[in-house]
């Protein structure tokens, strides 16, 4: 039976009442020969209990009513409404019991109606939220594309061949961060994983620079990523996959493996090619790279530190960072 039914229409509700009150007392007729003397309440107690819990306060204080009466009449003292000091004590037993049984009832079934509608008023606060996060992120990728865009064109009309190549790059960079804020959540809600991102932006950078000869491997990639740091994960990750396209495998096929795993406090991304290599005293600081510029700043914005380091055969670039907090 559904407590609901019965409290949000009085008219079911005190039909339960006649009810379980009908057949509490048929039970004690059935069996009066079979109950000691001293027991006249005995059936009608799980009858108010009942009644409390399924149909609230009024339709159990009428279970009680009817119950109190019945017994007075039959079963307590001479046959009839008997007047008795006994008969009153008795009375007065059972009003304090099924007083007590109704009160503790009828409260539980209201704090847990309020904590259902807490809970309900939270689902549905939590819904508005995750709708409002999707729609914060989309515009704010919408408007990152349209920087994107702005670059885009910027280049196209730009007659220096040193500007519009760093245009260019901007721009592809800018449009990378759009697509990292389209994909941070997934259709559920949840926070999108790194081997869900990875892979398809690994695959968007190797379609730009026309290689299908490199194969790209993700491992240990459920791990999930927070808005914080998805983006400088994403865009270091792509600047050492260029990186590898443009000088570990320069004019032969290759293959990058990627990972991202937990050791203690820190988490580790290891980008790993089997090409040239770097060269022994290669300092990524002392390079005057830009995509390494960019990387040893997003590294330091996740406080985390950048190494590049000879991997036999190839290079292993290497970011170590704190891990973030759940």
């Amino acid at each position: 039976m559904n407590p609901i039914l019965f409290r949000s229409k009085p008219v079911y509700g005190y039909g339960l009442a006649l009810c379980v009150w009908l057949t509490a007392f048929c039970v004690r007729a059935a069996l009066a020969d079979w109950f000691p003397p001293g027991f006249p309440f005995l059936t009608f107690f799980p009858a108010v209990v009942v009644a409390a819990y399924f149909a609230g306060l009024g339709p159990a204080i009428l279970t009680a009513v009817l119950s109190g009466l019945t017994a007075w009449w039959f079963w307590i003292g001479a046959p009839g409404f008997d007047w008795s000091t006994a008969t009153g004590l008795a009375l007065a037993f059972y009003v304090f019991v099924v007083a007590v049984d109704i009160f503790f009832i009828v409260g539980m079934n209201a704090a847990t109606d309020e904590l259902r509608r807490e809970v309900a008023r939270n689902a549905a606060l939590a819904e508005s939220r995750d709708l409002l996060l999707k729609e914060v992120q989309h515009r704010v990728s919408n408007n990152i594309q349209v920087v994107s865009a702005l670059l885009r064109l910027e280049a196209g009309v730009s007659s220096d061949p040193g500007a519009r190549r760093a245009l260019s790059e901007a721009s592809a960079r800018t449009a990378m961060i759009a697509k990292v804020q389209r994909s941070l959540l997934d259709a559920d809600g949840a926070a999108a994983t790194f081997e869900d991102l990875a892979r398809d932006l690994v695959a968007d950078a190797l379609k730009a620079a026309g290689r299908d000869d490199v194969t790209i491997v993700v491992r240990d990639g459920r791990t999930g990523l927070t808005a914080e740091e998805a983006t400088p994960i994403v865009l270091i990750l792509l600047e050492c996959v260029n990186n590898a396209l443009e000088h570990a495998f320069s004019d032969r096929p290759g293959r990058i493996a990627v990972a991202l795993h937990d050791d203690g406090s820190e988490r580790h991304l290891e980008i790993r090619d089997d090409g040239a290599g770097p060269p022994a005293d290669f300092d990524p600081a002392g390079g005057d790279s830009l995509g390494l510029r960019i990387v040893l700043g997003l590294a330091d914005q996740l406080r985390g530190e950048f190494t590049i380091l000879p991997a036999s055969p190839g290079a292993l670039c290497r970011l170590r960072y704190p891990r973030p907090q759940a």
